[in-house]
């Protein structure tokens, strides 16, 4: 018997980098994890590695018609869970004075409006006792250039934390958030040069108090932990930078 094997779980955004690191974690420890995406060859590379026990679902979190979909398959293939993990997002700096409406419109869209519905959505079918984890980021605390609206989602995420847990507790239910740092996930590596990420994140460390990056497997550990064994904890931020937001 694994840590999660009794454990029904949700995680959007759970095909590749922390949201997959997290559902290995789980389905690792016995879980029934269903992961969304909106790309269905990564979603089906990721159901492949992850096993029998994962339910891979392709859907736009910023589609309300797809997260019917997705609280439909929930429903008939997991019934009830007992975690949600609104992970979904993207990141995208943009200059102020050359932010276009567009630009703004999709960040939105995806990060603070599908986080939100996701969660209305699914609330559902948590069970008594459930806890929801917002992934936030440390960009919500510190002021980044170039990354005004991404951050301001993201603090719009931190406030719904709050405000989602003083909706849910009569339920029993736990909303709180991950605020990652600086997380190694392998991406830089393919958005730059070689030498134009080892310059990037030589910057992020010596800027770091504890002097590295996270890990994937520490991102997915403290995800886990706000949502089942962080019982007298509702409405918090857990920050995971390396002491980026606090020292």
């Amino acid at each position: 018997m694994g840590k999660y094997s009794d454990k029904n779980i949700v995680i959007t955004g759970g095909g590749s980098g922390m949201g997959f690191a997290l559902a290995k974690l789980l389905v690792d420890g016995g879980a029934r994890v269903v992961i969304t995406g909106r790309s269905q060859a990564t979603l089906d590379a990721a159901r492949e590695r992850l096993g029998k026990n994962a339910v891979a679902v392709r859907g736009d979190v910023a589609s309300l018609s797809d997260l019917d979909d997705l609280a439909d398959r929930v429903k008939g293939e997991l019934g009830t869970i007992e975690a949600l993990f609104v992970n979904a997002g993207i990141a995208r700096t943009t200059l102020f004075e050359s932010t276009t409406e567009e630009v703004y419109d999709e960040l939105f869209a995806i990060n603070v409006k599908g986080a939100y519905f996701t969660v209305q959505k699914l609330a559902p079918l948590l069970s008594t006792g459930a806890g929801i984890v917002l992934t936030t980021s440390a960009a919500n605390v510190i002021g980044m250039p170039d990354t005004s609206i991404y951050a301001a989602g993201k603090a719009a995420l931190r406030s719904m934390a709050r405000s989602l847990s003083r909706e849910l507790l009569p339920r029993g239910i736990r909303v709180n958030a991950v605020s990652p740092g600086p997380i190694d996930t392998g991406i830089l590596e393919k958005a730059m040069t070689e030498e134009a990420a080892e310059q990037f994140k030589a910057q992020v460390v010596a800027d770091n108090p504890m002097q590295r990056f996270g890990t994937l497997d520490e991102f997915a550990r403290a995800a886990a932990f706000l949502a089942f064994d962080a019982t007298y904890t509702t409405g918090a931020e857990f920050a995971l930078d390396g002491g980026r937001t606090q020292l």
